[in-house]
């Protein structure tokens, strides 16, 4: 009885796990089980658009933005790009509070990217820093590496601010 037991739970972790499938003839691969795994594996990252999360890392005192518009392109942000955002969680006391809409330019984006020596980089976030009207950062300081593709965009002021260019 415990042997039974033991090998059904087998099996069925067998399944969730590998993609595996239990039927009367044995263990079979099934190509229609689309498991977890699978779907993780599969997804893809896009464009930084409409109702997007972002994590702000500035000094500026928003901690979480939403993408409102992506003000190039039509298919949304990407590294560099700057959008209108709405702060949707602050820290007491900052320089910008909940509901402000704001401008910010997009210094970490987890779609990739290639560069010119053939290499490609992406991030694990999507993350901004927020700037002004005339396009300068409103905090004062810069968290985390910095892609060097922001010098072709002319974001010379959110490179000298962060601590790492990457």
């Amino acid at each position: 009885m415990a042997a039974s037991i033991s090998s059904k739970l087998f099996r069925v972790g067998r399944s969730i796990l590998g993609g595996l499938t239990y039927n009367a003839l044995g263990a079979s691969r099934s190509s229609t089980l689309l498991t977890d795994v699978d779907f993780l594996s599969q997804q893809t990252r896009t464009f930084i658009q409409m109702r997007t999360t972002l994590k702000v890392v500035d000094n500026s005192g928003a901690k979480k933005v939403m993408c409102i518009q992506a003000l190039k392109g039509r298919k949304g942000a990407r590294l560099g790009d700057i959008i209108v955002a709405s702060v949707k969680e602050a820290h007491a006391g900052g320089k910008v509070k909940k509901g402000d809409v704001c401008r910010a330019v997009v210094v970490r984006a987890a779609m990739p990217r290639g560069r010119s020596d053939g290499s490609e980089i992406k991030f694990d976030d999507n993350a901004v820093v927020l700037i002004n009207k005339q396009g300068e950062p409103i905090g004062t300081r810069v968290l985390g590496p910095v892609p060097h593709e922001l010098r072709k965009k002319k974001h010379l002021k959110i490179l000298s601010l962060a601590e790492k260019v990457a």
